[in-house]
């Protein structure tokens, strides 16, 4: 992977983006803690005959000359730096900067902007580094860390990471949580103090527990990771993996769950081998003309992260040792719900299911999604083959869309008194209300209506209600529904990975009040804007009302939809 994409690093050190693509400016970053993790699984400065302390410099001095406010590609060159060896006087890297580059840099770790999501866990790698490195004598990492613990704490009831608890309606828990804890961890094992670092460490621990015991839910047989939120696909793979590995080498798992953990490895890692590795060339390949990914990431920019992750793995591996055995699953049919904050105002978490016989295995999230109003967000069964939809684009998934006064209201974002539990023959619920309406753009509208939501799981038979009640006469300019039908990669996908048989979704409209009508197929296989992360999508099928319903208080508008999909298995 490194021999495929160190060429790409210029003489300024900034990096050439592959055809079709613009480059970022923290990917010099990325590549400075590629090249460091490389040299500290190896102790090898030089690679295929290039120079590699030489091409890292090049990417700190590209690094810290971009505008400021690119604190994820500092932190990541911070790291890299750091990678060398703690101290200037026995650093390889540092001896090669200019003294301007030295000075500038030395400015930048000192500088601080104080923030409320990921973004602190650079704070803290360039507070690290700083002191670390010498170039300080005050060290201001316990403190950083302390204020995001402490964040952590004022905005989530359960102690999960919110990634933007000031945007939208809050409650952003993505996988950038994964990333904010296996980055700060990385950041402490190359502190300078490892007592500090043994101090810090419980705190870190108690919030990387819960994503530890999520974990074992979510990952499905096929071995695909975190499925909901942007950032996933590749990511939601590697940021996992990382985790455990952390974990395992910090003693954090429990002796007698050790063996599932590495069940876990196993699985995730073959996932993202088979289904993001160019095995012929070494290269990760995250958009082509099956799939796509959020236009900020880059295929440079996967690179070299892959390249990192993997030279972090092989050292976590050495040190955990053991081995990544097969063995059978124990997994049952049940539904769980993980509340990640509980307040108030707003209730959210994610509601997960699966069906041991036929092997169905679905998320459904119920969080803020940072105003980005995309589909990757919404609450809705997310099953990858199954229940698919297109990334970074907005789509109303499962779920009615009601234009109301120019502004799309759709029943997600948050929920009260969400309740799960056991059903009629052995069925599982999950229930939520709204008290007021929500914009696909995080938007509270007070005073105009509420909705109550209710999933019913029983098998591979999914069946959901939204009942939508008004509190002042409005007109429903337009309702909308809509199902994407994809499959995956046609070449890159993991062995007994989830795929939709003939039969389909099996979508039975049992009560419609809104009067929609199904619209005429969407083919749009060839479509670049409609793809997954893992595949292709190709039917947008979408039930309509294109003319005002006149919506009245005291009357329930209910729309009843049940799926029974033929969930089929690709074999190779």
């Amino acid at each position: 992977m490194l021999g495929q994409n160190l060429s790409a690093i210029q003489p300024d050190g900034t990096i050439e983006p592959v055809a079709g693509e613009n480059s970022r400016p923290d990917e010099p970053g990325h590549a400075a803690l590629a090249i460091g993790e490389f040299y500290r699984a190896t102790t090898e400065t030089n690679f295929e005959g290039k120079d590699l302390v030489d091409l890292a410099a090049r990417c700190i001095t590209a690094q810290v000359f971009t505008e400021e406010d690119h604190e994820n590609g500092l932190g990541y060159s911070a790291l890299g730096l750091l990678s060398f060896g703690p101290a200037k006087e026995r650093n390889a890297v540092w001896e090669r900067l200019l003294d301007p580059t030295r000075e500038r840099l030395d400015r930048r770790l000192l500088a601080r902007t104080d923030y409320d999501n990921h973004f602190q866990s650079f704070n803290v790698a360039k507070a690290v580094t700083r002191f670390s490195m010498g170039l300080s004598k005050k060290d201001e990492t316990g403190k950083l860390i302390d204020r995001f613990i402490q964040r952590v704490q004022e905005t989530s009831s359960a102690g999960y990471i919110d990634d933007a608890p000031k945007n939208g309606v809050g409650g952003v828990f993505d996988i950038y949580g994964v990333l904010s804890l296996v980055f700060m961890r990385q950041t402490l094992q190359l502190h300078a103090n490892i007592h500090l670092r043994d101090r810090k460490l419980p705190s870190l621990r108690t919030i990387a527990e819960k994503y530890l015991r999520l974990l074992p839910d979510i990952v499905r047989a096929d071995g695909q990771g975190w499925i909901f939120g942007q950032a996933i696909g590749v990511y939601g793979q590697m940021h996992c993996i990382s985790l455990i590995l952390q974990a395992l080498r910090d003693g954090w798992i429990a002796q007698d769950k050790i063996p599932h953990y590495m069940e876990l490895l196993r699985r995730l890692f073959q996932f993202f081998f088979l289904t993001y590795l160019d095995q012929d060339q070494g290269f990760l390949v995250i958009r082509d003309e099956e799939r796509d990914t959020r236009p900020e990431h880059t295929t440079r920019m996967a690179n070299f992260d892959g390249a990192r992750y993997l030279c972090q793995w092989s050292r976590l591996a050495r040190s955990i040792g053991g081995k990544m055995e097969a063995t059978a699953a124990t997994k049952r049919t049940g539904g769980r719900w993980v509340i990640f904050d509980k307040a108030n105002k707003k209730e959210q978490g994610l509601f997960i299911y699966q069906d041991t016989e036929s092997g169905l295995h679905v998320q459904l999230p119920l969080i803020g999604s940072n105003k980005t109003g995309t589909a990757d967000y919404l609450p809705f069964p997310h099953c990858p083959g199954i229940f698919d939809w297109p990334a970074n684009r907005y789509l109303p998934v499962m779920l009615p869309e009601l234009t109301i006064g120019g502004k799309k209201v759709v029943p997600a974002f948050y929920g009260k008194r969400c309740v799960t539990g056991l059903g009629l023959r052995q069925s599982f619920y999950f229930r939520y209300e709204q008290p007021e309406f929500i914009t696909s753009e995080e938007e509270i509208l007070p005073g105009l209506g509420s909705v109550k939501v209710a999933w019913n799981f029983s098998g591979k038979k999914i069946s959901s209600e939204f009942i939508f009640t008004v509190k002042k006469q409005l007109s429903c300019d337009k309702f909308r529904y809509a199902l994407a039908i994809g499959s995956p990669h046609s070449e890159k996908h993991a062995p007994m990975t989830f795929a939709l048989g003939e039969e389909g979704l099996g979508c039975n409209v049992e009560k419609d009040d809104f009067h929609a009508v199904w619209q005429e197929t969407e083919v749009v296989t060839e479509e670049l804007g409609y793809r997954t992360y893992w595949g292709n999508l190709h039917y947008i099928q979408s039930l309509v009302r294109d003319h005002p319903l006149i919506m009245r208080p005291g009357q329930q508008y209910r729309l009843s939809i049940s799926f029974s999909p033929d969930v089929g298995l690709l074999d190779s």
